[in-house]
């Protein structure tokens, strides 16, 4: 690569392909990832975390979602081109060298890195080890696990026992319980997902949970709903939390309704928009933690 191609409006569509590789031009990934470490956060801080260790969190999920989105690519690179979805990512449309790419997911892992040292806990630093390890392992789970799904929900929610590490210096019982609520929550966004590639993935021979589920699927989907939700709310129980609390699971609850809505049909188009409104679900159930703890210290003070 000369100088040449890296001077102005070449640098900018450089820059723009490095974006696109690392999906910032489509948040809902980072948000997916983000919601569940909140949870944690303020679950495990009972409502006060700390405002250093949610800014180191929240950089440190935006780095890490990116630095997943583009060892998932390297790993798929043979793969994309042939899924109508997904046959113009920069790697797969031939825009972005494997060097590059190898590049940028050493810098985005190294900033990482640098964005945690702050906190300086061993066991924060072992558990970032393993995230780091679930994060580029993921994308090879497609080749020989039947609902990789399952290991994208550890992947994603490995922010919850970092969060309780990070803020108690331990990974308590309830921090596992909440990472298995975000399995099953995982399981049903990515389920819907994966229905709308389930035609061309069956052509090429990747394994996903909506080609495991088969007929099934649509039922799946809601009973990981309904578990994921019935976990949540055993950890607000035991952690003593109120009405806002499960009001926000009642939101969430609505919000998985209205996915059956859109995914009883099977509409890839409706499946993938099922999918991205998982936002709200997360939403909902932060915004329940929040706005509850919130009120029980209006009513202590």
């Amino acid at each position: 690569m000369n100088a040449m191609r890296f001077s102005g409006p070449a640098l900018r569509e450089r820059l723009d392909l490095y974006e696109r590789l690392m999906r910032l031009d489509k948040p809902i990934g980072i948000l997916l990832l983000l919601w569940p470490t909140l949870w944690g956060l303020w679950l495990s801080a009972l409502g006060r975390p700390d405002g250093l260790v949610v800014w180191i969190f929240v950089l440190g999920t935006v780095l890490m979602r990116s630095a997943g989105c583009v060892i998932n690519d390297l790993a798929d690179r043979d793969f994309d081109p042939h899924v109508a979805r997904t046959s113009q990512r920069p790697l797969a449309a031939g825009q972005v060298s494997v060097r590059e790419a190898l590049l940028l997911f050493t810098a985005l892992v190294a900033c990482a890195v640098v964005v945690v040292l702050p906190l300086r806990s061993w066991l924060l630093g072992a558990l970032c080890v393993a995230a780091l390890f679930l994060a580029a392992s993921y994308p090879f789970t497609k080749r020989f696990l039947a609902i990789p799904q399952a290991y994208l929900g550890v992947a994603f929610g490995f922010g919850i026992p970092m969060a309780y590490a990070a803020q108690l210096g331990a990974v308590p019982a309830e921090a596992w319980w909440l990472l298995l609520a975000n399995v099953l929550w995982a399981i049903a966004y990515d389920t819907e997902y994966a229905m709308v590639d389930r035609v061309d993935d069956l052509k090429i021979g990747i394994r996903t949970s909506a080609i495991t589920f088969g007929r099934f699927d649509v039922a799946a989907v809601m009973l990981c709903y309904a578990l994921a939700l019935a976990l949540i709310g055993a950890v607000g129980y035991g952690l003593g939390l109120g009405v806002f609390f499960y009001a926000g699971l009642v939101v969430a609850a609505a919000i998985a309704g209205y996915h059956y809505t859109l995914i009883r049909e099977r509409s890839p188009a409706h499946c993938f928009k099922a999918f991205l409104h998982n936002n709200w679900f997360g939403a909902s159930v932060f915004a329940g933690i929040a706005v509850d703890f919130l009120a029980s210290k209006g009513i202590s003070g």
